[in-house]
């Protein structure tokens, strides 16, 4: 029977065990580095016939020519049209309320003009071109599709290319009515490193982009990495992650099933539980060892919570919030009676559930909200994927001669403190003649 293993707050070793426990680096793997390394020179260098030769091979997919890589716009149409009822209602509705949400999240240029004329503000442009990773297989996730492309359309991004394997040649219709839906321009049949190489260099199929979004396995997490700076990339995530806060008075079965809810994506998967009462710590653990056998994917979630799930006791709230912030989770649960008071406390989190009725998982598909969230602790300095990702700020100068004269005497001090004479002497060129 499974039983997850125990951390208190209170005892000397805490610190190291939670440590021990958070422990995880998925792209540290040097022989993953070295291949995917080849990977990207061979795609630099021969272009479509290596991207042609490595679908073959990886993929076991023929595409017959560099062509047959993409897909015509039609079949994603057709894909939508043969959705059932209910599946494109409810892609409607989660689409709807991703835009919704979206929408709030633009940045607007904005200009302040000083007393002497000088002018002074902020351009906001889209970025020209984004592709967009989408896993293929059994790892094909619509929502995913949802949650990058509307965004990016919200802040005006021109060109979506959207890249997925299809292992066999098999298409997901799912994930293709996804795309339809949110508008993406053009979808190719590609995954993997190479995939990610090609978006970011460019063939004479694929075209190059600016930035690169989407979740993806080990390879592709490795070579968004490898690619950054040639290309922009949203982050490099990690298995999902749960974090639940709990006063004790929340029903035991909706906890385990939550921690569940992401245990469930893979064997890496970690869900933690921290209460403030340890008889409901063993009312959870009990939970889970009547629900687990009755999970579809209970081989997978009695792994991740094997392997990285705990249950972590702590004397009162205001500590449960100083181990999430430690932990600095992808999801945040606050199963408490007043979420409101706890999540004030709460610096380090990618989304914060407030409240004993919102699950996680209504946020991975429809709350509205981007499930594109930072993983492996770097909530401590990264946000949720969202549409100023896919936008860019110009400054804007604009001196008139009064300022120009004001700045310039600054300036060529300055200049000249740092040994740069012809800074100084470009200044001085714009100082008006004394009278």
């Amino acid at each position: 029977m499974l039983s997850l293993r125990r951390l208190d707050s209170r005892d000397p070793d805490f610190d190291q065990r939670l440590q021990a426990l958070l422990a995880y680096d998925e792209t540290s793997d040097a022989d993953v580095h070295a291949r995917v390394r080849a990977i990207i020179g061979d795609i630099r260098q021969r272009g479509d016939e290596a991207l042609l030769e490595l679908t073959r091979r990886f993929d076991r997919f023929d595409p017959g020519s560099a062509e047959g890589l993409e897909l015509d716009p039609a079949v994603l149409r057709t894909a939508w049209e043969g959705l059932s009822p209910a599946l494109a209602d409810a892609l409607e509705t989660a689409a709807a309320r991703i835009r919704a949400y979206a929408e709030h999240q633009k940045l607007a240029s904005w200009q302040y003009t000083e007393a002497d004329g000088t002018r002074l503000g902020q351009q906001v442009t889209p970025l020209d071109r984004v592709g967009l990773y989408v896993p293929g297989g059994k790892a094909a996730y619509p929502s995913s599709v949802l949650m990058n492309a509307i965004p990016a359309h919200v802040a005006g991004v021109p060109e979506i290319v959207m890249v997925t394997p299809t292992p066999g040649g098999e298409l997901n219709p799912l994930v293709l009515a996804a795309a339809h839906l949110a508008g993406v321009s053009r979808v190719f049949r590609i995954g993997g490193a190479q995939a990610v190489a090609a978006l970011a260099y460019g063939t004479a199929r694929v075209p190059r982009v600016d930035k690169i979004v989407g979740p993806g396995n080990i390879y592709v997490a490795t070579a968004k990495q490898l690619v950054f700076g040639q290309v922009g990339i949203d982050m490099i995530a990690g298995p999902s992650e749960i974090l639940v806060i709990c006063d004790g008075r929340t029903d035991p079965d909706w906890i385990a099933m939550d921690l569940f809810s992401q245990a469930e994506h893979d064997e890496d998967a970690q869900a933690i539980l921290v209460a403030t009462d340890t008889a409901f710590l063993d009312a959870v653990d009990a939970s889970i060892g009547k629900l687990l056998p009755t999970m579809e994917r209970a081989e997978v979630i009695q792994t991740s919570l094997a392997s990285r799930g705990a249950l972590i006791a702590v004397p009162d709230l205001d500590t449960a919030a100083a181990v999430a912030n430690r932990i600095a989770p992808e999801h945040l649960e606050l199963s408490v009676a007043d979420p409101e008071v706890l999540a004030a406390r709460i610096r380090n989190a990618g989304a914060i559930f407030m409240g004993r009725h919102t699950a996680e998982a209504l946020g991975d598909y429809c709350a509205g909200p981007n499930h594109v969230l930072p993983t492996a602790g770097t909530a401590r300095f990264s946000s949720p994927l969202g549409v100023y990702d896919f936008q860019k700020r110009s400054s804007l100068i604009f001196c008139s001669p009064e300022g120009s004269d004001t700045l310039a005497r600054t300036a060529s001090v300055l200049a000249r403190g740092e040994g740069l004479s012809a800074h100084a002497r470009s200044a001085e060129y714009r100082l008006r003649p004394s009278p």
